[in-house]
């Protein structure tokens, strides 16, 4: 399969009338799924799945903005930087330059699409500041309701589709495994020199125990009204975002149980950088409702519980450091006066209630007023850096199936994502992923032995042909085959919270996996498949959980320097008897996490970045 690089397909529905060939299951419907659904819309017979109902996402729940270098007092040059600084030398340049390079022109896109983005008394788009950025590059929408507003535009964008008999939409259909088949051609990701199976090796980069290297993906099986669903598909598109729910305190919804990153690891998909998990340093103390960066971004302070500013005292950028920067030096401060909270500071921040109008009514439920209150914070797992491997065009190691968003990891992110960076990437690579399928299915689609491709007579959709009702196969493994724990979910979530939190040791990680290892159900109390769908669903995720939960934490143990969101506190001394800190740094010296490498990704750094806008829109406002 050629791994070529493809140019991303626009987000339109004005698609050009030919047959549609190939089937496309996508799973998801937050920026990266809807952006890939409307991309292939018309092009193939496109079937979205979604969880929940159509909207609910983590992407309806980013309160930051969408980053990108629209105008001349910017350069991509300075976002690059920007990002790899941010991702502590683990970043894959490559991903980076792709994902910078086409920023500006996927939020003109977005703002094509139907998104209303904020503007300033002059009536430019406003670009606001958040952390470990050099440059005001930050788009918003409703002030902190950026997600709320890509996601209701790309909706009704998708429910046009749907409509149109353009796209099939199942809601409320989990997906549950990834059937494969054993197939010679190689993939879009090929595991680094020393991988092997059923272990973690220096790049990162594992495949589940006793599956092939390399398989073809030929469709998907689902959970739907209670029953136990296949649907055949030649290219699978996994969007289902994140895996938060992993611990006890996230800002993640419910639905954030990692059901793609846990059926691609079943299917034997190659899986990368899993030990960094970035945890959001301001969460409101117990209910966990994020306060976004782009308050501290607008001037607000952390303080301890004296009123007292600490992170002068850790970092020069002070509030507005790397997130794993800011999120370890509150956990220490907080640790440091007996687990009591810091405080988010947003009183002298002006007109904060119109500016945050959906943290403040959030605050208001909790009784507080960012106005006139102190703001209890802690930090709270928010993003998966790590995920499914994937190539620049979110090829994995299976063929034909392809992943996007927060469940894939493209390297963009290193071990800490930068600030507004993931919608960005959600838009960026669903984009690519989807013109890559269509070269795919365009020459090859009749490779697939998944099903007959639509005949060139016959209509892209029938209503009454329902794709779900194809026989599940033998070689399905049912609930009882799946790896259920005797632990609760509330259990599980406290395990990893303690064990594989903010802060991490050798001791804690083997904790958690003896704990994985020996909860085990007995067979006689398994779930059993005619339980009630609702049920079915929470056994099905709390299996997901305790699956990632495991390899999250054998990836963790491998690494035992401190790098990034991956703070061990037992970090190992170095070779001339210096011992690391747990952010990575040696006491002493300068933070050298900017310059260092890892030879798990690409880090040649010597292209020019400072490129001309190539979308007429951005044209214009580069000439502004």
């Amino acid at each position: 399969m050629s791994t070529k690089p493809q140019r991303p397909i626009p987000l339109s529905s004005d698609h050009p009338t030919f047959q549609a060939t190939g089937r496309v299951v996508i799973v998801g419907t937050g920026i990266a799924g809807l952006s890939a659904a409307l991309s292939l819309a018309g092009r193939h017979e496109v079937t979205v799945v979604t969880k929940g109902s159509l909207g609910e996402s983590n992407t309806a729940w980013a309160q930051g903005g969408i980053a990108g270098v629209i105008g001349t007092d910017d350069t991509v040059d300075s976002h690059i930087a920007d990002t790899l600084s941010a991702g502590a030398g683990h970043c894959d340049v490559d991903a980076v330059r792709t994902l910078c390079e086409a920023g500006g022109e996927a939020i003109v896109s977005l703002a094509e699409a139907g998104v209303d983005f904020d503007t300033d008394p002059t009536g430019a788009w406003s670009r606001g500041m958040e952390g470990a950025h050099s440059h005001p590059r930050i788009f918003h929408a409703g002030g902190d309701a950026t997600g709320q507003a890509i996601t209701a535009a790309l909706t009704t964008r998708l429910r046009t589709e749907v409509v149109a008999d353009r796209v099939r939409l199942l809601e409320h259909t989990m997906l549950i495994d990834i059937p494969t088949e054993h197939d010679a051609t190689a993939s879009g990701v090929t595991a680094e020199e020393g991988t092997t199976t059923s272990s973690v090796t220096t790049s990162g980069v594992t495949t589940e125990a006793g599956t092939p290297e390399s398989g073809r993906a030929t469709g998907v099986t689902v959970l739907r009204e209670g029953r136990l669903e296949r649907l055949d598909a030649e290219a699978v598109v996994l969007a289902t975002g994140g895996a938060g729910q992993v611990f006890a305190h996230t800002t993640n919804p419910a639905a954030a149980t990692g059901d793609g990153l846990a059926a691609a690891i079943r299917a034997g998909a190659q899986v990368r950088d899993l030990e960094f998990f970035q945890f959001h340093p301001t969460a409101l103390t117990g209910p966990g409702f994020l306060l976004s960066e782009a308050l501290r971004g607008a001037g607000a302070l952390l303080l301890d519980e004296h009123g007292r500013r600490f992170m002068p005292e850790v970092d020069a950028r002070t509030e507005l450091a790397p997130r794993d920067v800011v999120a370890l030096a509150l956990h220490r401060t907080s640790a440091a006066q007996d687990g009591r909270p810091c405080f988010l500071d947003a009183r002298n921040v002006p007109d904060v209630a119109a500016r945050f109008p959906s943290i403040t009514a959030g605050l208001a439920t909790n009784g507080l007023d960012p106005s006139t209150d102190l703001i209890p914070v802690t930090p709270a797992a928010h993003y998966f850096m790590g995920g499914v491997a994937t190539d620049l065009d979110g090829r994995t190691s299976i063929d034909g199936l392809f992943a996007v968003g927060e469940v894939a990891c493209t390297g963009v992110h290193g071990a800490n994502r930068l600030a507004s960076n993931s919608l960005l990437e959600g838009a960026v690579f669903a984009g690519r992923a989807a013109a890559a399928i269509t070269s795919q299915l365009g020459s090859t689609g009749s490779h697939s032995s998944g099903g007959d491709l639509a005949d060139d007579d016959s209509p892209l959709m029938h209503r009454d042909h329902d794709p779900l009702r194809s026989p599940i196969r033998a070689s399905h493994r049912s609930i009882h085959e799946l790896h259920q724990t005797a632990l609760t979910r509330t259990q599980l979530q406290a395990l990893t919270w303690d064990n594989l939190g903010v802060e991490r040791t050798a001791t804690g990680l083997r904790t958690l996996l003896d704990r994985l290892s020996h909860a085990d159900l007995p067979h006689e109390e398994l779930p059993h498949r005619h339980l009630p769908h609702e049920s079915l669903i929470e056994a099905y995720e709390t299996a997901n959980l305790a699956l990632i939960a495991e390899h999250m934490a054998r990836h963790a143990l491998a690494r035992e320097d401190s790098l990034g969101a991956h703070a061990r506190t037992d970090s190992l001394p170095a070779a001339d008897g210096s011992r690391t800190d747990a952010d990575g740094t040696r006491p002493g010296t300068v933070d050298p996490r900017a310059e260092r490498t890892d030879t798990a990704h690409r880090t040649d750094p010597a292209h020019p970045t400072d490129i001309v806008p190539t979308h007429p829109a951005l044209q214009e406002a580069a000439a502004c």
